[in-house]
């Protein structure tokens, strides 16, 4: 339970509605439980008067006295009827207050995890697979829901009858209520063993679980791939071995679950058994009418779903447990990259000085920068060069606080960006990352993304500076043209031409480009240049790019290898050095000349 501690501050959220159901639920059993009483009461009301009624069977008096038991026996039974409907009104209440409740609960848990899920830094994801994430904030939270409704909800119910009827038992005859309830110790025990089983084979299957969904959402991402390696076969397998051994564990978890049932109604037919035989000898001694004995019948009977609900709860409860775990595990990681107690806000002009900063990835201890110096101008245009693995896209991720270094200090106009709150940061730079995203939406809402609420008039606009709108207005939708998910009816130069429109709605003062225009042809790349030349000039622009943009006039080029700035300059200046800056131009310059374009 110690996991499932977690959930108490939604219970005292909604303390109303578990308090009003657990109210409901002891009236609805106060008012079930007169039901065996009558009876009891008919029962004795019959065998005292049988004896009566045979003696004035050669009276006159044998007609009145039988409609005189008739209307009292009428009366038990409308009485029983509308205890009856009580019970059951009080029933409904306390489902409407309880399994509510558990909706509520459901809802706000899903919210969290989603929004702490927002918050983690991006070398979580790094480390998860999108299948986990998904398979916790879902299957988990479904069988945590089950925990704080439906097990709530029984186990109350089964406390409440239990404690009534042992006490209303009690009241009648200890020992017979002894020898009914002798059996519950072995179920006791019997619990406690196959609920340890239950929680360490839930913990097994919920794993297995996110290990089937990630399978599928990794199939499903990558089915281009798949396709055209012929690949189906051995994906299907995969899946299906993954599918085999979650489907093993599953079943394994019903055969336990299975042991629950039969072992229940075995202890509570031996209650019936003894409370028949030890009633009986009772009512033959004279100690317990026969009304009692049928009054205990019936209560071992009503004893029945609640003892039959114990299995039930326990294995919600293991489940919920398990899976509450698996959720704790992420909500209780800190974020390492947040913003810190004194973090402010700032007006951002562009002006960047990164100050010896060296930068290893976490999760793969590669070290992408080394000791690098940089001061750009607000207002200049630099383009970072440099081979694959040299660290131009890390660069890019600092600036943004995707990271943070290890050592030295990336400033921002004067802030250290460790200082300044991450909203704040971040919605004065727009960002182009190489891996373009585009979300299965509209194509206008796609490009609206860089500005919330932004007019179709602007959308345009953007997209007209990217040098995507014809392409646009040539689908049949235009801008509302649906592009499916991660925008796969879109060729790569047009998903790409669609994230640079996103930045350009934002209007920062700060744009970082990486690599944006690789899969566009040389003619659009050349106008996407010049009107981007237009829309830059009294920004701050950082191109990251893999070839040299020679009708782009930059302030200053910096090429990287190996993590470390070895050349930085003008475009004049870095050709005069012979080095890979004017390597990478004369190949640039070959290749053209002879048809070829990067």
């Amino acid at each position: 339970m110690k996991h499932l501690a977690a959930l108490n501050t939604y219970f005292l959220k909604y303390k109303w509605r578990l308090i009003l159901g657990l109210l409901f639920t002891a009236v609805s059993i106060v008012f079930s439980v007169f039901q065996p009483i009558m009876v009891r009461q008919i029962f004795d009301l019959l065998s005292h008067n049988l004896d009566e009624y045979r003696l004035l069977s050669d009276t006159g008096l044998k007609g009145a006295f039988r409609a005189d038991f008739s209307r009292i026996l009428a009366f038990y039974g409308v009485s029983i009827l509308l205890f009856a409907l009580l019970s059951g009104f009080f029933l409904f209440l306390q489902r409407q207050t309880l399994i509510v409740m558990s909706r509520h609960i459901e809802f706000d848990l899903k919210n969290a995890i989603y929004q702490h899920y927002q918050k983690l830094d991006l070398n979580f994801f790094k480390m998860h697979r999108t299948g986990d994430l998904m398979s916790r904030i879902t299957e988990d939270v479904s069988r945590v829901r089950m925990y704080v409704g439906p097990a709530i909800m029984y186990a109350s119910r089964t406390v409440f009858l239990i404690v009534i009827i042992v006490y209303l038992m009690l009241q009648v005859n200890p020992l017979l209520t002894l020898y009914t309830l002798s059996p519950l110790p072995f179920l006791a025990l019997t619990i406690y063993y196959v609920n340890t089983i239950i929680h360490r084979k839930s913990e097994k299957i919920q794993s297995e679980l996110s290990n089937i969904t990630s399978i599928a959402q990794e199939s499903y991402s990558g089915i281009r791939v798949i396709k055209s390696y012929v690949q189906e076969e051995a994906s299907t397998a995969h899946f299906q071995e993954a599918s085999e051994t979650y489907k093993q564990s599953s079943i394994s978890l019903a055969k336990t679950d299975a042991l629950f049932q039969p072992v229940m109604a075995l202890m509570i037919g031996l209650s019936v058994i003894l409370t028949i035989f030890i009633g009986g000898m009772q009512v033959i001694a004279g100690n317990i009418t026969v009304g009692n004995l049928a009054e205990f019948v019936i209560y071992v009977n009503m004893l029945m779903f609640p003892f039959l609900s114990i299995g039930m709860v326990a294995s919600m409860i293991q489940r919920a447990a398990a899976s509450q775990q698996r959720i704790n595990e992420f909500l209780q990681i800190t974020p390492v990259i947040a913003d810190a107690p004194s973090a402010t806000t700032a007006s951002l002009e562009g002006g960047v000085h990164l100050d010896n900063v060296t930068f290893t990835y976490p999760h793969t201890g590669i070290t992408a920068l080394k000791e690098v110096n940089l001061r750009i101008a607000p207002g200049q245009k630099v383009a970072v060069i440099g081979r694959t693995g040299s660290g131009k896209s890390t660069l890019a991720q600092l600036l943004i606080r995707m990271y943070d270094p290890q050592q030295g200090s990336v400033m921002l106009d004067g802030h250290d960006v460790r200082n300044l709150r991450l909203e704040s940061l971040r919605s004065q730079i727009s960002y182009v990352p190489q891996d373009v995203f585009l979300f299965s939406d509209s194509i206008a809402n796609n490009i609206r993304f860089g500005g919330p609420g932004a007019d179709i008039q602007l959308v345009q606009q953007a997209a007209r500076q990217a040098s995507v709108e014809k392409d646009i207005l040539g689908f049949n939708e235009g801008f509302e043209t649906e592009i499916g998910e991660r925008g796969v009816t879109l060729s790569g130069g047009q998903k790409q031409r669609i994230s640079i429109a996103r930045a350009l709605l934002k209007n920062p003062d700060l744009l970082i480009f990486d690599d944006c225009l690789s899969a566009v042809d040389a003619r659009t790349e050349k106008e996407i240049i010049g009107n981007l030349y237009a829309y830059l000039k009294n920004k701050t622009a950082i191109i990251i790019t893999h070839r040299i943009f020679s009708l782009f006039e930059f302030d200053k080029i910096i090429v990287l290898d190996e993590g470390k700035i070895v050349e930085e300059g003008t475009h004049d200046e870095l050709l005069s050095l012979n080095g890979y800056y004017s390597e990478l131009y004369a190949r640039q310059q070959s290749n053209e000349d002879d048809g070829v374009t990067e």
